[in-house]
């Protein structure tokens, strides 16, 4: 008889790992698949950097993760390498910013074996007897950066759904993972929340600060846990300087923010615009067209030296 792969044998505790009180919200934020304006990547450098963490397990790259589709990152000065920085899958519990302590799902998204890492992290949560799950995800759309981010908002929160889904659509999408793990518990008759932002698709390939504060509030609002936004706000106010200083002297930049900018303010008056991303003709101005706009500004803010790192 052949192996039985269990799906806990995808993850270990290192020794020492804290013990994890029941009842904590379960936080998840995945890369890979599509991370628009950085909104994870943002969201996880400033919980990780920002407040007190343990870790409590951590997934095994060899099994999940494709290395030559994502290789690891070295540091080489000179002649020698002096560090090896590999993808990491791990939870965390960490503690927010008045001490409540909750769990926090963080990393690559796995290349192999879905079905496995969902039993495994349904498993967790389980074991674990966490309260509730809240997912993130952040996607390009055509909506301007002058107007709050919007979110589609999925799950079994109804009171969330009525609270903070702008866009509700039905259709049919690619999965990122913790789609799957939202079903699973939802099948299992568990609390989860996922929180889909929806970024302006001209700066979908930055890191747009709005786009991480405002993933952290949502965060907030279906957690009531407390996160660092103040060195994220200060940064919003500098990208959107340099943004809006762009778009003032572009005139055909102007125009299709402001087609952005009109069908954005029809949908969210309730006319029946059949969505906030399209005209009544069903055109958009194209992601290229804004993005050749802005390419001069991000040129020049990466000369400058003030591009985010990773």
């Amino acid at each position: 008889m052949g192996t039985v792969n269990h799906p806990e044998d995808l993850y270990c505790a290192p020794d020492g790992a804290p013990t994890v009180p029941a009842g904590l919200h379960l936080v998840a934020g995945l890369t890979g698949f599509v991370d628009a304006g950085g909104a994870v990547a943002q969201v996880t450098a400033s919980i990780l950097d920002g407040l007190e963490h343990e870790l409590v397990a951590e997934f095994d790259p060899d099994v999940l993760l494709d290395w030559r589709a994502r290789r690891p990152v070295i540091t080489f000065e000179h002649d020698h390498i002096t560090a090896v920085e590999p993808p990491r899958l791990a939870l965390h519990l960490v503690r927010d910013e008045l001490g409540q302590p909750f769990l926090f799902l963080t990393g690559y998204e796995p290349d192999f074996q879905w079905n496995r890492f969902v039993d495994a992290v349904t498993g967790l949560a389980e074991r674990l007897q966490v309260a509730d799950t809240t997912w993130l995800q952040a996607i390009p759309m055509p909506v301007p950066h002058t107007r709050p981010i919007s979110l589609t908002v999925s799950g079994t929160r109804a009171d969330l759904v009525e609270q903070m889904s702008v866009w509700k659509p039905e259709t049919q999408a690619p999965a990122n993972v913790l789609h799957l793990v939202e079903h699973r518990l939802t099948q299992l008759g568990e609390q989860v929340t996922g929180l889909v932002l929806l970024v302006p698709h001209y700066l979908g390939d930055t890191e747009f600060p709005d786009a991480a504060v405002t993933a952290l509030s949502s965060i907030s609002a279906a957690t009531g846990l407390i996160f660092p936004t103040d060195a994220l706000r200060e940064s919003d106010r500098e990208f959107r300087a340099r943004v809006d200083e762009q778009v003032a002297g572009n005139p055909e930049l102007q125009r299709l923010v402001g087609v952005l900018e009109e069908r954005h303010d029809t949908y969210m008056e309730g006319n029946p615009v059949a969505s906030p991303l399209t005209n009544v003709d069903g055109e958009v101005p194209t992601a290229d067209a804004i993005a050749a706009e802005l390419e001069r500004f991000l040129a020049d803010r990466r000369s400058d030296g003030d591009a985010p790192s990773d």
